[in-house]
């Protein structure tokens, strides 16, 4: 386990109090995320509350050389919000700063350790547009960072349509701030967009200034029940022309059904068993007709009430959970254009079961949207093979590696199939330029130099697990010990060795 020099633990407790500096047993928590997945460790969690503490962390720590992860309420799915390498965790929890909701504007500001239930529980006649299953959790700092999506995009749009302002510190300690709210403000480049979906890699969001929209009415939760994805993706997309007050689309099959109701307890959601089910909510006065006229002849149950429409939603809302009742999961999140979505959901379990022919295979997902989730419980070891096989389908489909949950440690070596060499490189010099120190989240996206590398080492040089970090086509998405490790220190003398260069 990598330690930190004294003197800096003292400064660091000095910032934030010695009790929000956690080390040794009382950091595990924060080094693994919630599937399971993902483990690294950390020498530190550091707890600050408010955005001073975080600018002076920041500044503490970039002076001193050491890398940093920002972390919100670690509900991520790529090992993004992970110390993989013994990075010092910045846990934002803290900024729980809310101020009033504005009511003629419709907008809320509040800190990023503020979750996303609590915002949407701010004023009764409003609600935050962003809805994702784990929103009592996720924090609205983590939700900017990862852009986060979920059931109502196609009304509401995701994370980044939500801002309206942002505050944030950079590596060295400097903070930026922007919260007027204001609609219109064409004064220079729109940074709080740039740093939505950022993941933690240019600056550490501490506050945020959202739009809130007007709290659903009369609405109407119908779940059908269909024979194939052909006829589940045609109904899908005749309610987006035909249901004005149209919310949610949202799919899944029996693969998924059948294991929530084996392990938790759901009785079946229709009289009658179905290959694929389609989710409509919409809202308004004529939603309930609208519904029954797509609908059709077609077996549904409807809710109107909410307690019937949130029975009816738990049958989607807790796929994300199918796959960890059989092991620990490989989520990829992908999309694709409209045309091309049948094809994707009706293939992908088969291109994955070619690579390991014992993995159980779920997907659901955001169906208008072009979302698909592919959740994978492997029989074979979790080295790549899965991904290596699926998502070179989806880029040949024309398709998005990661739809909404970011890159992370997950995609890290994949993104060559979405972005471009022009494309990393510039977000390289991005990068550069916010953070040029290579204090943030280093092992997400793009890297920046060798001399971020050479400054990481000389830091850890005693320490063999951060070491096998070093190399730039390390797998992070395993966290298993790997013979192609490095066997020594690597420093910014190693210039000549292919082992020691970075790659975009």
């Amino acid at each position: 386990m990598t330690t930190l020099p004294p003197a800096l633990l003292r400064s660091l407790a000095a910032v934030v109090g010695e009790s929000h500096v956690l080390t040794g047993d009382a950091t595990a928590g924060f080094a693994v995320d919630w599937t399971g997945r993902f483990r690294g460790r950390t020498p530190a969690v550091v707890r600050p509350r408010d955005t001073a503490e975080v600018g002076a962390v920041l500044a503490l720590c970039t002076d001193a050389g050491i890398p940093v992860v920002p972390q919100g309420g670690n509900t991520g799915l790529v090992g993004g919000g992970v110390p993989l390498q013994g990075e010092i965790v910045l846990s934002l929890t803290r900024l729980k700063q809310r101020e009033p909701v504005d009511q003629e504007a419709s907008q809320i500001t509040v800190g990023a350790g503020v979750t996303l239930q609590q915002v949407a529980d701010a004023d009764p006649a409003l609600d935050l547009g962003v809805f994702i299953a784990s929103r009592d959790s996720a924090t609205v700092g983590g939700a900017v960072a990862t852009n986060a999506g979920g059931l109502r995009v196609l009304r509401f749009g995701p994370m980044r349509a939500q801002l309206r302002g942002l505050e944030a510190v950079l590596a060295d300690g400097a903070v930026v701030s922007h919260l007027a709210g204001l609609v219109k403000d064409n004064t220079g480049y729109d940074y709080p967009s740039l740093l939505a979906g950022s993941e933690g890699t240019l600056a550490v969001v501490t506050r945020a200034r959202l739009r809130l929209v007007p709290r659903l009415r009369n609405t109407v939760t119908a779940l059908v029940g269909l024979g194939g994805l052909d006829e589940l993706h045609a109904l899908a997309r005749q309610a987006v022309r035909e249901v004005p007050g149209l919310v949610s689309a949202e799919f899944f099959t029996s693969a998924g059904l059948d294991i929530l109701m084996a392990h938790a307890g759901l009785a079946p959601p229709l009289a009658r068993t179905s290959r694929a089910y389609l989710l409509l909510e919409a809202s308004g006065p004529g939603a309930l007709e609208e519904l029954a006229d797509v609908i059709g002849d077609r077996e549904a149950a409807v809710g109107e009430s909410a307690a019937d429409r949130a029975r009816l939603w738990s049958y989607r809302e807790r796929h994300p959970e199918a796959a960890g009742f059989l092991g620990v999961p490989i989520k990829l999140d992908v999309s694709v254009p409209a045309a091309q979505w049948v094809r994707l959901a009706s293939e992908a379990a088969a291109v994955v079961t070619a690579a390991d022919a014992g993995a159980k295979v779920i997907t659901f997902g955001h169906v208008a949207d072009g979302n698909l989730h592919v959740n994978i419980v492997p029989a074979e070891a979790a080295d790549g093979r899965h991904e290596n096989a699926l998502l070179p389908f989806v880029a040949s489909l024309g398709g998005s590696i990661s739809a909404e949950h970011g890159i992370g440690a997950l995609k890290a070596q994949w993104l060559p199939l979405a972005r471009s060499d022009e494309e990393r490189a510039l977000f390289a010099r991005i990068r550069s330029a916010f953070d040029p120190s290579g204090t943030l989240n280093p092992n997400v996206l793009a890297r920046l130099s060798d001399k971020v590398v050479s400054r990481w080492t000389r830091f850890n040089c005693h320490d063999r697990e951060a070491r096998s970090c070093l190399r730039p086509g390390y797998d992070f998405s395993s966290t298993s010990t790997r013979s192609t490790r490095p066997s020594s220190c690597r420093t910014s003398n190693d210039a000549d060795d292919p082992e020691s260069t970075s790659r975009p």
